[in-house]
């Protein structure tokens, strides 16, 4: 996927995701208020056999760097990630399939999210985090039930550009 349709998703996404950061059980309200988040999501199920497999973790784009990687598992596990430069975002891509939920944490900076995976369906979603303490090494954790398959490709790359928070007023 080229750079210019990743950002695009990643705004579209953003939008609608924002709400996801506060609704972490380990969100830390003490964080400073010069850090910021994005966590972009995007799921593509998969409708045909071209699709990449469950086996198969996510791809980073060009400009990304590994970080860490977890082939196809079921149930609970722990991936180690290493650190990145100061600046860096972290990048959580999960390849998922199996009727269920599974929840991913990036513990060390009070960052989780849910994903549905359905029976029959490939699905892959990526988040870019971007806050304060991102950069140094970690681990994701993954709880998931033991009908659920994922894989999972952690990396680092710049941070996407966020979106104005200005809004304009109607008059009526």
């Amino acid at each position: 996927m080229s750079r210019r349709t990743r950002a695009a998703l990643i705004l579209a996404c953003a939008t609608l995701l924002t709400p996801l950061n506060g609704c972490s059980s380990s969100h830390d309200d003490k964080a400073s208020p010069t850090s910021s988040s994005e966590s972009s999501a995007k799921a593509t199920p998969t409708a045909s056999s071209t699709m990449p497999a469950v086996q198969q973790p996510p791809e980073l784009d060009a400009s990304e760097r590994l970080a860490g990687r977890q082939k196809a598992t079921t149930g609970n596990a722990a991936l180690a990630f290493t650190q990145g430069k100061k600046g860096d975002a972290l990048i959580v891509a999960v390849r998922c399939q199996g009727a269920g939920k599974i929840k991913v944490a990036v513990r060390s900076v009070h960052i989780s999210f849910p994903l549905e995976c359905q029976a029959g369906e490939v699905s892959t979603t990526y988040n870019q985090v971007a806050v304060k303490g991102v950069e140094h090494g970690g681990v994701v954790s993954v709880e998931a039930s033991s009908a659920v398959h994922w894989s999972m490709t952690i990396g680092r790359g710049t941070p996407a550009e966020e979106e104005s928070s200005t809004s304009t007023a109607e008059s009526l």
